[in-house]
C-alpha cells in the first residue's frame, strides 16, 4: 500500500459507522465495470441457483445443531 492510500485509510478508519458506509458505497458505485447486473441481482440469482440445488437434492441442509455444534468447537469463547 503506497504511503497516501495508508494515510487515507487511517483518516477513514476514525470516521463514524455511518459515514464510512457512505464513502464505502460511494467507492463501489465509481467503479464501472462491464456488467449490467447489479448487486441485487447477482444475490437474487445465487439465491435461486441454492434454492434449486437445495430443491433437486444436489446439495443436503445441515442440522443447525451440527452447525452450532461445529461452532462452539471453533470458537468455544463465543
Amino acid at each position: 500500500m503506497n504511503a497516501t492510500l495508508e494515510a487515507l485509510s487511517c483518516q477513514v478508519f476514525l470516521l463514524p459507522p455511518e459515514q464510512k458506509m457512505q464513502l464505502a458505497l460511494a467507492l463501489m458505485e465509481s467503479i464501472e465495470t462491464d456488467s449490467p447486473v447489479t448487486a441485487g441481482e447477482a444475490w437474487t440469482a445465487e439465491i435461486l441457483h441454492r434454492i434449486e440445488d437445495y430443491d433437486s437434492g444436489r446439495v443436503q441442509g445441515i442440522p443447525a445443531s451440527e452447525v452450532f455444534r461445529k461452532l462452539r468447537e471453533i470458537a468455544p469463547d463465543r
